[in-house]
């Protein structure tokens, strides 16, 4: 007697074929970019290790070495070693951005599978080697430099890939909350990537890094194999990238688009294959063609600002919690992932907010100037109490990682399916790694800033990852008064003005 088919597959059968392919990508990609920011985060976990203080575990072992830096991993243990860190961080980032402005001139013209799959498995071997390191005793800096400089290279295959994926398969209806939940994959890699470092931070630091080097790789060949990157691949129906009514502001993308819009559904499946060559002919849009959209440069520089705090928080909150409330290692990370749980509610937020109003840059000005004042509270009374810290990691991460995910996702994905490119639809990976890309120069320059100027006093590193929150706010001016005006419009033409 045979068994009744499972519950998960009835509910699979029951789904629309499209339906189930959009979900397979969604779920894809997720866990493709979980393990992607999973790789990155150990480094932050293991600064303390590499430089602890020696003093509180007790008398010195070895007589011929100094005192307080005996059990630091050399060569951190000088009194540069915050500088160092800064190095190591800063070889990463500025690789990253700059490798960012090629990779999505490379991510429209390669199968966007074989290069996603392909810098998961490299990111996988760099990851690793940064751990063998422990294993293989090196102890010179410029090892470790040059493997974060070649990880940073190969990670820029991610993120242009997976969000080009996700917007050939979601047109822009719900794309802000879609992506706003779907973006949350940044903070689960975070969490996932401090609690795996933390499990062998203080016994095996190497296996923080190796660990999460064969979980990439593992993924990157779950990709190669089940990875769908177009909807007419598999005979579904493309996306509609503008949804308008024909009492919208803007007739002529209505009339672009409205053809789609007022089809039957049998119609639709029809449509779906006489544009299959049609979208395939346009050429790849220009790096300055790219720049030539509406809202590009305004994103850019405003994403600049934004991640130069997040990825300051990335990289330095552990060690920062560790000077300040005297946490071990373990701890310290496992507290910093409040942080990036208060990130997953803020990108969620930011996105359904956006979807609601129709002001993405409007919300994420919002939330950038709230989270001003949260940061400046953060360092003054965060440490007052566990219940205290909790609360202010948790607002925190929220405000400051809300606008960096919409940015990243809904409205890349929004810039390079502006109606502007007419429906060639070979602009998303090239608009999501400039946005990307600029951002990531604030990436790089707010950990090194931060190495800099933490000697000075952790209050500095403070005032200056607010100045750049407020920075950022003001860099979006220009297109929240145009989103101002055109709800005004909206509400004028409502009351019949």
């Amino acid at each position: 007697m045979r068994a009744a088919l499972a519950p998960g597959v009835r509910l699979l059968r029951a789904l629309p074929r499209d339906s189930r392919y959009r979900g397979l990508t969604l779920v894809l990609t997720f866990l493709s970019y979980t393990s992607y920011h999973l790789s990155r985060k150990p480094i932050s976990i293991v600064k303390s290790q590499l430089h602890p203080n020696c003093s509180a575990l007790g008398p010195n072992p070895h007589n011929d070495s100094n005192s307080t830096t005996w059990c630091s991993w050399a060569p951190f243990d000088g009194d540069n070693y915050k500088e160092l860190f800064g190095a190591l961080d800063n070889a990463f980032l500025v690789a990253y951005a700059i490798g960012m402005f090629i990779s999505g001139i490379f991510g429209e013209r390669l199968p966007l599978r074989y290069y996603l799959s392909g810098g998961m498995v490299l990111s996988g071997l760099f990851t690793a080697l940064f751990g063998l390191g422990y294993f293989w005793d090196i102890h010179v800096l410029w090892y470790f430099i040059v493997v974060q400089v070649c990880n940073g290279l190969v990670q820029t295959t991610g993120w242009p890939a997976v969000v080009a994926c996700v917007g050939n398969w979601f047109g822009k209806g719900k794309r802000g909350l879609i992506m706003g939940i779907w973006n949350s994959h940044t903070s689960v890699g975070n969490i996932l990537g401090s609690l795996i470092a933390g499990a062998w931070v203080s016994s095996a630091w190497g296996l923080s890094f190796v660990v999460p080097g064969i979980i990439i790789t593992v993924v990157g060949i779950i990709c190669f194999f089940f990875l769908v990157e177009y909807p007419e691949d598999v005979d579904c129906n493309p996306p509609l990238h503008h949804v308008m009514t024909t009492s919208e502001k803007d007739p002529e993308a209505v009339t672009s688009n409205e053809g789609p819009l007022g089809l039957s559904g049998q119609s639709s499946v029809d449509h779906s294959n006489s544009p299959k060559e049609p979208a395939e002919e346009p050429e790849a849009i220009s790096f300055l063609g790219a720049l030539r959209i509406p809202g590009v440069v305004e994103f850019s520089l405003c994403l600049l600002f934004a991640k130069l705090v997040s990825y300051t928080f990335l990289y330095w909150l552990p060690l920062y919690i560790v000077n300040v409330a005297h946490f071990g290692a373990k701890e310290a990370g496992d507290l910093s992932t409040l942080f990036d749980v208060g990130g997953i509610l803020g990108g969620i937020f930011a996105g359904l907010i956006s979807d609601y109003t129709g002001g993405r840059a409007t919300t994420c000005c919002v939330m950038l100037v709230v989270a001003a004042p949260m940061l400046f509270l953060y360092n003054h009374v965060g440490q007052n109490g566990i219940g205290t810290s909790i609360a202010m990691l948790i607002i925190c991460g929220a405000l400051v990682n809300g606008p960096y995910a919409l940015i990243t996702t809904a409205v890349s994905a929004d810039l390079g399916t502006h109606e502007s490119l007419k429906g060639n639809a070979k602009a998303l990976s090239t608009v999501t790694a400039i946005i990307d890309g600029t951002g990531s120069v604030g990436a790089a320059l707010g950990p090194l800033l931060a190495g800099l100027i933490s000697p000075t006093g952790w209050n500095n590193v403070f005032y200056m990852l607010i100045a750049a929150d407020v920075l950022a706010c003001l860099l979006l001016a220009r297109v929240v008064v145009k989103e101002a005006r055109g709800w005004c419009g909206s509400m004028a033409r409502q009351r019949g003005y």
